[in-house]
């Protein structure tokens, strides 16, 4: 039927009332979530930025230079190039795995996906050198 056309009835969108904030409320929860962004997120960036240059910029070039610092971007630059892949190939297996079939272990296979949200990733690192440093 190429020439069918559906014919939907006209809702009037008016009659159904939303949820509005008045201005006031609105102005306070926008200043309270720059607020929070400014000293959760910026300050500290900042501070770092500022901690840095404090000697100087030629301090700063001088210690990015070095073959230390130089050593650990490539190796960061080499992880970041492996891990992101394998990362995303892992990631989209596992989602399309657990979204279309069920099996045993499905809710480990959960488990273990949410358990960083769980975790810091500081309290993680931690552990791991408690467990298997040099005096663990």
């Amino acid at each position: 039927m190429a020439g069918f056309v559906s014919r939907r009835p006209k809702t009037d969108t008016a009659k159904t009332p939303g949820i509005q904030e008045s201005s006031w409320t609105r102005r306070i929860l926008i200043t309270l979530a720059a607020t929070w962004v400014a000293l959760f997120l910026v300050l500290p960036m900042v501070n770092v930025m500022f901690e840095s240059l404090r000697k100087g910029l030629d301090t700063y070039r001088l210690a990015l230079t070095e073959p230390d610092t130089l050593s650990a971007i490539k190796l960061t630059v080499l992880i970041t190039a492996i891990s992101v892949p394998c990362n995303a190939l892992f990631g989209i297996a596992a989602a399309w795995t657990i979204g279309k079939y069920n099996f045993r272990g499905k809710a480990l296979l959960l488990t273990l996906i949410d358990l960083p949200f769980a975790i810091s990733p500081i309290v993680a690192g931690l552990s791991f050198i408690v467990l298997f440093g040099s005096q663990g």
